[in-house]
């Protein structure tokens, strides 16, 4: 039998799990990096970011160079496909998820809808 490498269905970039890793580094050991979709802001949902040590059974994992960021399958469904990067540059630097399935989003890039 052949196995066939799956495409993780949330993608980290390097400059992502840099930020990730860098961030991390100040917080307790175990730490990992939650993000989430909640319900809100301008566009009907907004993506958000925790610093957490608590894991569940079903949360996807993306590791990518000692940096951990878990995703909650409710959460999942809201971004699968989607591309987590970090953006430093003469706007300021922030975390930009690209959203396949978003129909709108507001210019900030923190909410969407879909």
């Amino acid at each position: 039998m052949t196995e066939v490498a799956l495409e993780a269905p949330v993608e980290l970039t390097e400059a992502a799990a840099r930020r990730v890793a860098e961030i991390l580094k100040t917080e307790p050991a175990g730490s990992v990096l939650r993000v989430g979709v909640d319900g809100g802001g301008c566009s009907g949902f907004t993506y958000t970011y925790n610093v957490t040590t608590e894991r569940s059974e079903d949360d996807l994992v993306l590791e990518r160079d000692g940096a951990t960021v878990l995703v909650d399958q409710i959460s999942l469904e809201y971004l699968r496909g989607c591309r987590i990067d970090f953006i430093d540059d003469l706007m300021g630097r922030m975390f930009k998820i690209s959203n396949p399935a978003a129909t709108a989003s507001c210019g900030c890039g923190s909410s969407f809808a879909v």
